[in-house]
């Protein structure tokens, strides 16, 4: 799956894209340790070096497997020709349209696309309707930029050499 969702990203034009979470959150839990350390130098205070050295080190590993956890399953991308939400890609051409919010369409209820079983905290749904039928949900936490681009991106003419789609 990891592969896939990485052949997605080089085979075509990135149109939107979210990391899921961003590595400079690893730095927050150790600077905060330091400027303690710091302070405690400058107070004349008794120093906690290990304490304080620990407890950022362990900040600093729970942040890593977090950061690596959002990236895997919570990363959006699109590029002209694959949506990928998590490990999980789907072909732009198998899109058939992106659904508005009050489409009377009960695409609330559809598939969350990606492996967690639904859509992740902080993140928007866009309703989706697959050309087999199927009503999905992809999401995002900018989900106005991502469904102007999945718009744009099925909009595109059928046999468009830009697009890769040939249907």
């Amino acid at each position: 799956m990891a592969e896939q969702a990485e052949t997605a990203a080089e085979t075509g034009e990135i149109l939107f894209s979210e990391p899921g979470a961003r590595w400079r959150a690893v730095a927050y839990g150790p600077i905060v340790c330091f400027l303690l350390l710091a302070v405690e130098i400058a107070a004349g205070a008794t120093v906690h070096w290990f304490a304080l050295l620990f407890c950022a080190a362990l900040i600093a590993a729970f942040a890593v497997l977090q950061i690596y956890a959002a990236r895997t399953h919570v990363s959006v991308e699109l590029t002209d020709r694959f949506l990928r939400n998590g490990p999980e890609t789907t072909t732009v051409a198998s899109i058939a349209a992106v659904l508005p919010v009050d489409s009377g369409e009960p695409w609330e209820d559809g598939r969350a696309l990606g492996e967690l079983t639904g859509v992740p905290r902080r993140r928007t749904a866009i309703g989706l309707r697959r050309t087999d039928g199927e009503l999905v949900r992809t999401w995002a936490k900018d989900h106005r930029a991502l469904r102007a681009a999945l718009t744009s991106a099925i909009e595109r003419p059928a046999g468009d050499p830009d697009t890769g789609r040939d249907d």
